[in-house]
């Protein structure tokens, strides 16, 4: 089964990062009509804090028993706000973000938390180090003279978009099929 660990967002805050990435869909089909792009549908949008991918139904159960503890991070606030894209402005765009206004201060501690819990499992700690923000859209293919549009269509993003009290963690399975992903919940771990 393919996992990963996240952040779950209340439907509100998932329909106002969706308003916002549909002005974005809209000016970037105008300005960088060639640009393809796969927008994340509403229901899936989260906060990626570890990708785990596909493993095995025994590894499943030991990330579920070392994810059950209660993280030392008490609940706070996200609030979420601008955007931009990976990479920064040296190269092609690959994906489209909403940013944090609040919570990343929260989100790091967590993000090191899970790394230590999955360590004691042989994963390796990411080489990059963790950025937290809500994708919205994957470039799938652009080209470089379309970039800028895409760049300043996420320069106009609203500073303040959403926020929400954030209580847990959440470990999530991804089911993919023709008609794209699927997440759903397997384990929420309480915040402390």
């Amino acid at each position: 089964m393919r996992l990963f660990i996240g952040i779950e967002l209340p439907d509100d805050v998932k329909r106002a990062a969706a308003r916002v990435a549909d002005g974005m869909r809209g000016e970037i089909a105008r300005e960088a009509s060639r640009a393809v792009l796969r927008w994340v549908p509403p229901e899936n949008l989260h906060i990626t804090i570890w990708f785990i991918g596909e493993v095995d139904d025994n590894r499943a159960s030991a990330i579920r028993a070392v994810m059950s503890t209660p993280f030392a991070v008490p609940a706070f606030m996200l609030r979420i706000g601008g955007a931009g894209t990976f990479p920064p402005p040296s190269g092609d765009p690959r994906a489209v973000w909403l940013g944090l206004v609040e919570g990343r201060e929260s989100l790091l501690p967590i993000h090191a938390e899970v790394t230590e819990r999955l360590g004691t499992l042989g994963f390796a700690p990411e080489k990059r180090p963790y950025s937290p923000h809500l994708t919205i859209a994957r470039v799938k293919d652009i080209r470089h003279r379309e970039a800028p549009a895409v760049r300043g269509a996420t320069s106009r993003a609203p500073r303040e978009i959403a926020a929400c009290a954030i209580g847990a963690v959440t470990l999530f399975r991804s089911r993919t099929s023709p008609k794209g992903s699927q997440y759903e919940a397997v384990l929420r771990v309480p915040l402390g």
